[in-house]
């Protein structure tokens, strides 16, 4: 299968919905990009290692994988965007030792986070950018949105899955699970802590 180079063009957030962005990748040869949603602990520290002039006063985590890895002499040689499964990006780091390889497995932005830090190359498979990317001029029905306005419409689609804690109450604990394994999945930890605590409610 054929990969296809991207860099990291930037991040945006959403103007209505609080604490949702969107990592947006760009393939280094063509006009098509791929949008990934992201939590704001790993878009903050993308934000960082994208401003070389920003320096954290004590380090953060991909920035102590970083000092973990050189004195270990394990080194980031690429990252590869490999699935792409409900929504969700599934990534591996090639890392190098010794000059042997190793596949190991990443959420998605913390192998962005990495890949900036080390110089490192990311690819992604034609397939997946067919699937999930968009070009800057994307056709809705019969308008054309700017590439902000879909960016926009993107976080704001992907954020209607967030449930309220009054809602939360409401749901039966057999429901209360089903979304709890369906949020570890999606790596939407925060919400699916909120989850927990409402579990955890129910058995006092």
């Amino acid at each position: 299968m054929k990969l296809i180079q991207l860099t990291v063009k930037g991040i945006s957030y959403s103007e209505t919905q609080t604490g949702a962005y969107v990592l947006i990748l760009s393939e280094t040869k063509g006009d098509r990009k791929l949008p990934v949603i992201i939590g704001g602990f790993e878009a903050q520290s993308i934000a960082i290692a994208l401003e070389h002039e920003v320096k954290p006063s004590r380090p953060l985590t991909h920035d102590l994988f970083k000092s973990f890895g050189e004195r270990f002499e394990i080194a980031v040689k690429q990252v590869i965007i490999h699935k792409l499964v409900d929504g969700i990006f599934y990534a591996s780091l090639i890392c190098e030792r010794d000059k042997i390889e190793e596949i190991i497995d990443s959420r998605t932005s913390d192998a962005i986070a990495l890949s900036l830090r080390y110089n490192a190359p990311i690819y992604t498979y034609d397939s997946i950018l067919k699937k999930a990317g968009f070009t800057a001029a994307v056709s809705s029905g019969e308008k054309k949105l700017s590439e902000d306005n879909w960016i926009q419409n993107f976080v704001t689609e992907q954020s209607k899955n967030t449930i309220t804690l009054e809602e939360l109450s409401e749901l039966s604990v057999r429901k209360l699970r089903d979304l709890l394994s369906t949020l570890v999945l999606q790596e939407n930890y925060e919400k699916a802590a909120q989850v927990r605590d409402e579990l955890s409610k129910r058995k006092r």
